[in-house]
Parts: C-alpha cells; sequence; structure tokens
C-alpha cells in the first residue's frame, strides 16, 4: 500500500480516519502492517502491500 492512500481512506466501519503501522516496507510502499481506526479502534491488516478494508466478519482466515 503506498503511503500516501493513508490520506483518503476511512475506516469502513465508522468512517473514522485510519493510522498506519508499518511493520515491513519497500521504499514508499507498506508490504505488511495495519492500519488502526482511530474511532472505533478496529484494526485492518495489510499483507503483500493490499490492506484488507473488510469488516471484520468478512475477513477469510486462512486455513
Amino acid at each position: 500500500m503506498r503511503k500516501d492512500l493513508l490520506e483518503i481512506l476511512a475506516c469502513p466501519m465508522c468512517k473514522a480516519p485510519l493510522e498506519l503501522t508499518s511493520e515491513e516496507e519497500q521504499g514508499q510502499e507498506v508490504v505488511k502492517g495495519y492500519l488502526t481506526c482511530t474511532g472505533c479502534g478496529e484494526r485492518y491488516p495489510i499483507e503483500d502491500s493490499i490492506p484488507n478494508l473488510l469488516p471484520p466478519h468478512m475477513r477469510q482466515s486462512l486455513p
């Protein structure tokens, strides 16, 4: 995920801004980390540079 996208993203649950925590980066790209909602506190994972902004009950866990 490009860091500059954070400016236009919002929590899908409550529409509050998101905060970025990066665990692995390549240049301006966040490869692994998570987004945390500043309103409701929900966390959204970033894996392989793709943020998963699905509501918690719709996320698919890996077997």
